[in-house]
């Protein structure tokens, strides 16, 4: 059986530390894989482990991976008019990539680094595409995965679109809860399509309900 390919160079070029031994059952499952497409998928994939504050991927750099975090928090970030704009942000069991990068192996302006010190998962994705060839489930763990990402995208350009600055805030709340606590307040306003003051005056008026709420809950049970 043929090797998948499996490409060093970029992690290399960016000094990260790396190591092999990792099992498929680290990363999300999105299809039943047998044992033998579980250990066909182990071999391809790397630990890397990364600073706070390092890029993951640079601007100009061509994306080879899918990154799935283990430990810690991505943010993708591209430059607009000098300005730094949040497109996404990657927090634990979830996988992050530059979609146009990896599809059609060019230079991305889409750029990722580590918010935290952070523990990825890398999946090589021409690997990952030789070895749906061979193994029917990991083609149908590829489909699934290209489609759940494909909604959220969906989901998200529909909010930018129909939903108002607080309702954005509030669908951001429930999608990355943990991530509101670790992020910055300039880094989420970019992602919100806001500026850091009109997120501060939603972050406000939303915790003014949400403690309304709670004293009228209380109130009830003291009753």
């Amino acid at each position: 059986m043929k090797k998948p390919y499996l490409r060093h160079t970029d992690c290399k070029d960016a000094e990260l530390d790396m190591e092999k031994g990792l099992t498929a059952d680290k990363i999300p499952s999105f299809a039943t894989l047998s044992d033998e497409e579980r250990r066909a998928l182990s071999d391809i994939l790397v630990v890397q482990k990364v600073r706070k504050k390092q890029m993951v991927v640079k601007d100009g750099q061509v994306c080879h991976y899918m990154f799935y975090v283990c430990k810690g928090l991505l943010r993708q970030f591209y430059f607009k008019n000098g300005r730094e704009i949040t497109e996404h942000f990657t927090c634990e069991g979830n996988i992050a990539y530059c979609i146009e990068s990896i599809f059609k192996n060019k230079p991305s302006h889409l750029m990722m680094e580590a918010l935290e010190n952070s523990e990825l998962c890398l999946i090589p994705y021409a690997g990952l595409v030789e070895l749906s060839l061979l193994y029917k489930g990991i083609a149908e763990w590829l489909r699934h995965f290209l489609e759940n990402n494909l909604i959220l995208h969906q989901v998200k350009a529909d909010s930018w679109r129909f939903e108002s600055a607080r309702e954005r805030y509030e669908r951001f709340l429930r999608e990355f809860p943990t991530v509101a606590g670790r992020a910055s307040v300039n880094d989420m306003a970019s992602y919100l399509l806001m500026t850091p003051e009109s997120l501060s005056r939603v972050r406000s008026a939303v915790s003014n309900v949400a403690g309304k709420k709670s004293g009228y809950i209380q109130k009830i049970e003291e009753e």
